[in-house]
């Protein structure tokens, strides 16, 4: 997995230590959320929803640098305005795990900075 390791120096440098594990641990949360709340509206059929959860997943991935986590965040929206229902299937599934795999990640980067 890849983490933008500048842009998270460029939180720490702009926030201070404090403040930037303070976004980023309120990211992760929201990423946590809506990586959820994403799957649950493609279970239950509510595609608009799920685009809006995906299109949110896109800013808070940037924010803390998960730029490979907001590019496929991208890639279900571009398959959801596609009605490309197999597209939206496979793309939902390989979020889902970079999702995961992203937020360990991260996790271990701010156990280590602290």
């Amino acid at each position: 997995m890849q983490l933008d390791q500048g842009r998270l120096e460029q939180l720490y440098l702009q926030l201070g230590e404090a403040g930037a594990e303070d976004v980023v641990c309120r990211a992760l949360e929201e990423l946590a959320v809506r990586l959820s709340h994403t799957e649950r509206c493609y279970r239950s059929d509510r595609v608009q929803d799920m685009r809006k959860s995906a299109r949110s997943l896109i800013a808070i991935a940037e924010q803390v640098g998960m730029s490979k986590l907001a590019r496929v965040a991208r890639d279900v929206t571009q398959s959801i305005d596609l009605h490309d229902r197999v597209a939206i299937a496979a793309t939902l599934s390989r979020l889902l795990r970079i999702g995961e795999t992203s937020l360990h990640e991260i996790w271990d980067v701010q156990d280590y900075s602290v």
